[in-house]
């Protein structure tokens, strides 16, 4: 009985083990390539477009370092 006890928490460890390392990478591959936003995005995010500065990203706000098009 006690074998049967330990062998089961042995299992539901390792199922969420394997359910944490899932989420991690799920959370992992949602932060890939950066998004590309407006200028009018940026500005409603409360940023600042860079457009004349290498790379024309968004400066502060919710898009913060955000690629604009």
């Amino acid at each position: 009985m006690r074998i049967r006890r330990i062998l089961a928490a042995a299992i539901a460890t390792a199922a969420l083990a394997g359910l944490g390392l899932t989420g991690a990478a799920t959370a992992t591959a949602t932060q890939g390539a950066p998004s590309v936003v407006t200028p009018s995005e940026c500005k409603q995010g409360g940023g600042t477009p860079a457009i004349n500065e290498d790379g024309n990203y968004c400066k502060g706000g919710t898009q913060d370092g955000e690629q604009i098009d």
